[in-house]
């Protein structure tokens, strides 16, 4: 079996936006470089300084699908991040400033429905990413999937309703649901299928538009009896990936 690299994608601010990226460093036991290197906390977290958190702590797009229709761009040797939304002037900031993250904290409330858990303050823990695993995760999907799930719904669906990071094409539909304990190659990078990724109410949003126009869960549901979509996986080897890369599954 062999497939391509087709996009990368990281979230530096978690369920915040995301950029596309050309290439990436893997180190082994990380994530992508900055991705979920921030999290917006509610006013009801319960979250420990410098420790990794359980997302149900931060605004994420299930609770707030407007948020789902926010691009973002890192500057990272500002550590600098520039949002934008379609409903929101953009807003350039650097997380760890106190003063600036308060301004984040105002320019993102209109986009957080009334009378539910409210943004309050950025969680960040160093070299932790807030990934919604305990395990410092990198994901994995399938563009032929994404392709196949819209076509039993009859809508096109854009795969940056995943919010994944690695896009594979050339594979036969759902054939990485059947990596579970295998690895793959991707250039010089190795890295070991976990787990499935069980997907939650954001993929239900519009990247586009941040409002909510497809059933995924449903159809998933439907068509697998589980609400999975992707893989999570962990670097085993590091290396540089670049988009076009081949992507081998090992014996």
């Amino acid at each position: 079996m062999t497939a391509t690299l087709a996009s990368i994608q990281r979230h530096p601010l978690k369920s915040h936006g995301r950029e596309t990226l050309d290439r990436v460093t893997l180190s082994p036991g990380r994530t992508l470089p900055w991705d979920r290197r921030w999290a917006v906390a509610h006013d009801a977290a319960q979250t420990e300084e410098g420790a990794w958190a359980n997302c149900r702590n931060f605004m994420i797009g299930s609770r707030a699908p407007a948020l789902t229709a926010i691009n973002a761009r890192l500057d990272e040797d500002r550590a600098e991040i520039t949002l934008s939304h379609p409903a929101r002037p953009e807003i350039t900031f650097r997380p760890d400033d106190p003063a600036e993250a308060a301004g984040f904290i105002d320019w993102v409330r209109p986009l957080c429905p009334p009378g539910r858990a409210q943004p309050v303050r950025i969680h960040s823990a160093a070299e932790i990413a807030m990934t919604d695993t305990a395990f410092p995760s990198v994901s994995i999907l399938s563009l032929a999937s994404n392709r196949d799930l819209g076509a039993r719904m009859g809508q096109e669906l854009s795969p940056l309703r995943w919010r994944g990071n690695l896009w594979l094409d050339g594979l036969a539909p759902w054939t990485e649901r059947h990596w579970i304990g295998r690895q793959i190659r991707i250039a010089g990078a190795v890295l070991q299928i976990e787990e499935p990724i069980v997907r939650c109410l954001a993929t239900a949003a519009n990247p586009s538009t941040g409002e909510r126009d497809a059933d995924t869960l449903g159809a998933l549901q439907a068509a697998h009896g589980a609400k999975e979509f992707g893989v999570y996986a962990r670097v085993i080897e590091g290396g540089t990936i670049r988009t076009g890369d081949t992507v081998a599954l090992l014996p």
